[in-house]
């Protein structure tokens, strides 16, 4: 069964019968997922951002939004608007299909795996999860790699308590450390 099946099929009268809800429209939901990489080498080497978009694209299935930095930083030798990152903020299907690939292919991928971090929540219902090494991703080949970059994933819910996101991620499949 698909993930968005299965969210709302199973998840949310699930959802509604152990938090208490009576409203449907109130159930906890995954609204967006923006995957973040920064790519601290492109000031000095451009094609670096370029390979880095490259492959969140390969691994997002769309094209990524180049990011520019706010601040002049000297010791960084950044000047303000220069390109310094890539991100891609998935909804709809193409999130369900990220999540589902994460939570089913990717996490358990990584070599001594124990569950992801339980206390990466923000307070306001959004859970953030670090990723060092792109190789987990199975549309990333090891021979096109030119150097270990990682993402930053960010799972935005509509909750604004960490207890119902929780729940709701639990229920998805997210493995969390006992």
């Amino acid at each position: 069964m698909k993930l968005r099946e299965k969210v709302e099929k199973q998840i949310t009268p699930q959802l509604m019968k152990e938090l208490g809800i009576k409203n449907v429209m109130i159930v906890p939901r995954v609204k967006k997922i923006v995957v973040n990489r920064g790519v601290g080498e492109a000031t000095s080497n451009p094609k670096a951002l370029e390979v880095a978009a490259e492959e969140l694209a390969m691994i997002t299935g769309q094209r990524p939004q180049i990011t520019l930095s706010k601040k002049s930083i000297a010791a960084f030798k950044l000047r303000q608007g220069l390109p310094i990152g890539c991100k891609v903020t998935l909804r709809g299907a193409r999130m369900y299909y990220f999540l589902d690939k994460l939570i089913n292919i990717c996490l358990p991928h990584i070599r001594d795996f124990k569950g992801v971090n339980p206390k990466s929540f923000d307070g306001r219902g959004n859970y953030c999860l670090g990723i060092k090494e792109q190789l987990i991703f199975p549309e990333v080949s090891y021979d096109n790699v030119d150097k270990m970059r990682g993402m930053d994933i960010i799972i935005e819910t509509t909750t604004n308590d960490d207890a119902g996101a929780r729940k709701l991620l639990e229920l998805m499949g997210v493995p969390f450390k006992k």
